[in-house]
C-alpha cells in the first residue's frame, strides 16, 4: 500500500526524484521547515517519500503509451 502522505503530494510516475523531494518539501508547514531540531525526521521524511516514489515506479504503475 503507498503512504498517504506521498498520495497527497499527487505527483505523475513519470515525476523526477528531483520533483518529488520539491513537492515534499512545499507539503511542509514552513514553520516545521524551520525548525533545526525537526532537520532528522524532515530529511527521514524527504527519503520516505523518494522511496515511496521509487516503489511506485517499480511496481509497473506506467502511463500507457
Amino acid at each position: 500500500m503507498t503512504d498517504p502522505a506521498y498520495q497527497r503530494l499527487g505527483l505523475p510516475v513519470t515525476a523526477s526524484p528531483y520533483a518529488v523531494l520539491r513537492a515534499a518539501v512545499r507539503a511542509l508547514h514552513p514553520d516545521t521547515r524551520a525548525v533545526r531540531g525537526f532537520r532528522i525526521a524532515r530529511k527521514r521524511f524527504y527519503r520516505q517519500m523518494l522511496c515511496a516514489h521509487v516503489a511506485r515506479q517499480a511496481t509497473g504503475d506506467r502511463p500507457t503509451d
